[in-house]
C-alpha cells in the first residue's frame, strides 16, 4: 500500500541467525529519514528463538552497520544490517564481521577487491522449481545463460530480485541462469573490503524476501540435488592494487602460491560447517576441484584458484577462488584470503 507515513520511517532490522545461514529480520519505527548505522538506536531480540542464547538469558543486542534502501516499502524506509552481541560486549558465534573489519583496517592500503558469484537454486515443495513430480528434468547442457519456455524457470523472481538489489544500492553486477535447471547465480562486487559481506548478505535477505511473495523457497545448499548435478558454489573473485596494474600477474602468482599453502584452513572457513558441507560439491567432477587436493589453472574451471583466460592475456587483473560453498559466509571467505595473501602471518582458525 503506497500510504502517507506522516513523515515517519520504517527501518527494518537484519541479522544473521545462529545457523550462520539464516537471517532474521523486524522493524522498528523512527521519527526521522536515517543516513547512516549511526543515526540508529541499539535494539535487541529473543535469542532464544534465533540459535544466539537459552531462555534464561535471552537478550541479545542488535548494532546496525549498514544501511540500504528498502525496495519493499520504498523511500524513506530503510534495511539496516546489524551486529550481533550480548549484553557484555561479547560477540555472538556467527558474528564474523568484527574481525573482519580489523583485518581489512590492517590491509586497506592494499585495496583489496572482491567479486561473489552467489549461486542457489529456486524450489517448489522441496524439489526444483518446475522439475517434475516424478522423475527428472532431462540431462545439463541446455539451460546454462539459456532462455525459453522448458528451459529457464523463474526469470521473474530473479528480474524482481535484480531490481531490488538495484534500488538499494547494493552492488549487484550481474546475473545468469546456471548450469542445472532452476539454479541461478547473481555477482555482487567489486567491493573493496568489509563491503563484499555487508552487501551479499543484505542481498541474500532481499533475494528470501522476493522468494517469499513467489511462494518458493531458496536453497544455498552447495549440493541440493544428488548425482550428475551441478552444485551451488560462491566463487569469489579477488584482486589487490598491486594485482590490477601493468605487471600485476605476478602478485597474483604470489598470492596463489600462499594460498596453496593454506589449504585445509580455508576449506574450514568456506562453509558454515567446518568443510562438511563442500565435501559433497568439491568432489573434482561438476566444474569442481577435489576438496583434498589444490591446484591453479588459466581458464580452468576444475581448478581451486583459475586465472580468467583475458587476466592472463594482459598481464594484470584478478583470481578467482572457485572453493567457497554457496552458503559461505562472506566475511569468514574475505578474511581467510587477506589474513593469507597479505597478512600472510601463521594463522590458525
Amino acid at each position: 500500500m503506497n500510504l502517507d507515513q506522516g513523515g515517519r520511517v520504517q527501518v527494518m532490522y537484519v541479522w544473521i541467525d545462529g545457523t550462520n545461514e539464516g537471517m532474521r529480520c523486524k522493524t522498528m519505527t523512527v521519527e526521522t529519514e536515517p543516513t547512516s548505522p549511526s543515526d540508529l538506536p541499539t535494539w535487541h531480540y529473543d535469542g532464544s528463538s534465533c540459535g544466539h542464547a537459552d531462555g534464561g538469558d535471552s537478550d541479545v543486542y542488535l548494532k546496525p552497520v549498514a544501511i540500504f534502501r528498502d525496495p519493499f516499502r520504498g523511500d524513506p524506509n530503510k534495511l539496516v544490517l546489524c551486529d550481533t552481541e550480548y549484553y557484555d560486549g561479547k560477540l555472538t558465534h556467527t558474528n564474523k564481521r568484527r574481525r573482519c573489519v580489523a583485518a581489512m583496517e590492517k590491509v586497506k592500503d592494499d585495496h583489496p577487491w572482491f567479486g561473489i558469484e552467489q549461486e542457489y537454486v529456486l524450489l517448489d515443495h522441496e524439489k526444483p522449481l518446475c522439475w517434475p513430480k516424478n522423475g527428472f528434468p532431462g540431462p545439463q547442457g541446455p539451460y546454462y545463460c539459456s532462455v525459453g519456455s522448458g528451459r529457464v524457470f523463474g526469470r521473474p523472481i530473479i528480474e524482481a530480485h535484480y531490481r531490488a538489489c538495484l534500488f538499494a544500492k547494493i552492488k549487484i553486477a550481474g546475473t545468469n541462469a546456471e548450469v542445472m535447471p532452476s539454479q541461478w547465480e547473481y555477482q555482487i562486487g567489486p567491493c573493496e573490503g568489509i563491503d563484499i559481506g555487508d552487501h551479499l548478505w543484505m542481498s541474500r535477505f532481499i533475494l528470501y524476501r522476493i522468494a517469499e511473495e513467489f511462494g518458493v523457497t531458496v536453497t544455498l545448499d552447495p549440493k541440493p540435488v544428488e548425482g550428475n548435478w551441478n552444485g551451488s558454489g560462491a566463487h569469489c573473485n579477488y584482486s589487490t592494487q598491486r594485482m590490477r596494474e601493468d605487471g600485476g600477474i605476478k602478485y597474483i602468482h604470489e598470492a596463489i602460491e600462499k594460498l596453496s599453502k593454506r589449504h585445509k584452513e580455508h576449506i574450514r572457513l568456506y562453509d558454515p560447517n567446518g568443510g562438511k558441507d563442500n565435501e559433497r560439491r568439491l568432489t573434482g567432477k561438476h566444474e569442481t576441484s577435489s576438496i583434498d587436493n589444490f591446484f591453479s589453472g588459466v581458464a580452468h574451471r576444475g581448478a581451486s584458484i583459475r586465472i580468467p583466460r583475458p587476466c592472463s592475456v594482459a598481464g594484470k587483473g584478478y583470481l578467482e577462488d572457485r572453493r567457497p560453498s554457496s552458503n559461505c559466509d562472506p566475511y569468514d571467505v574475505s578474511y581467510a584470503i587477506v589474513r593469507t595473501t597479505i597478512i600472510d602471518d601463521n594463522w590458525v582458525d
